[in-house]
């Protein structure tokens, strides 16, 4: 398993929370039916936001992640399970 440290790139909460991570793209357990999607377990913050995630296996995840383009570079757009 890899370690992704992100930060946190926005404030609020839109579907999920967006964090800026200096990553490749990642290799833990594709969620079936989506090519883009991978699971992942995230420590969170006091107000519920992603601050650092690690890619795992589906019995281990507690969030649902996704690689997107911001303007601060490659983030990571996460929801909770």
């Amino acid at each position: 398993m890899k370690t992704r440290i992100a930060s946190l790139a926005a404030a609020g909460a839109l579907a999920g929370s967006v964090v800026v991570a200096a990553a490749a793209p990642a290799s833990a357990d594709p969620v079936p039916g989506s090519a883009n999607q991978f699971y992942a377990y995230c420590s969170v913050d006091l107000l519920g936001v992603p601050v650092a995630c690690t890619e795992t296996d589906e019995a281990h995840a507690t969030h649902i992640c996704q690689y997107l383009a911001t303007p601060l570079g490659i983030g990571l757009d996460c929801i909770q399970r």
